[in-house]
């Protein structure tokens, strides 16, 4: 079984000391952790208004990129990077949080809307819907009035402990994705427990 060929890897989230620890940064937690693994170090990339790593994963050399716009402006930044470099949409992961998840929950899909979520909408908007995802999922709070402030928090500690287990499990699952396929790391991540 032949793993995913991707080139990039995109973490969604909102730039800013004061969003660094809240759920909606999920997705540049993802990024963080991998960089971490492997020994990646971000530049500042103002040209794709964003921040890049080039790492080697397993086999795998690709890019690992923060978009340093907010959350609903990230389609820009992305556009700007895949047009450079010539990523196809096929060939992207887009990690970010997923309400309609359970707290550190963990899904793989590729293509697909945008279910609500105003990253992935715009990043949509400007390469399409065929890209990969990678969903951390940070639980739904009692009323939908609450979701922007849920977002912007910072979970409790023991859900902060488990939201980072499964990012721990997500760049697992990265792993088996570049090296054995879709399906080994769905099967990683659709059995985590949170």
């Amino acid at each position: 079984m032949s793993g995913l060929p991707l080139k990039l890897i995109v973490g969604l989230g909102n730039p800013g000391a004061e969003y660094a620890r809240t759920r909606h940064n999920a997705g540049f937690w993802l990024a963080d952790e991998l960089a971490r693994r492997s020994g990646a170090a971000f530049r500042n990339e103002g040209r794709h208004q964003g921040e890049l790593a080039r790492a080697r994963i397993g086999e795998s050399e690709l890019w690992l990129f923060k978009p340093m716009q907010f959350m609903n402006r990230s389609g820009g930044p992305v556009q700007s990077l895949v047009g450079f470099y010539k990523i196809a949409p096929q060939e992207i992961l887009v990690a970010h949080d997923e309400l309609d998840l359970t707290s550190a929950t963990l899904r793989l899909k590729e293509g697909g809307g945008h279910g609500g979520h105003n990253g992935v909408r715009d990043v949509i908007a400007t390469i399409g819907e065929t890209f990969w995802r990678l969903r951390i999922g940070i639980g739904h709070p009692e009323g939908k009035c609450e979701v922007v402030d849920y977002c912007l928090q910072r979970a409790p500690a023991a859900e902060d402990v488990l939201l980072h287990a499964a990012i721990a499990t997500a760049a697992d699952a990265v792993i088996d994705l570049l090296e054995l396929g879709a399906q080994k790391a769905m099967l990683r991540l659709h059995t985590a427990k949170g």
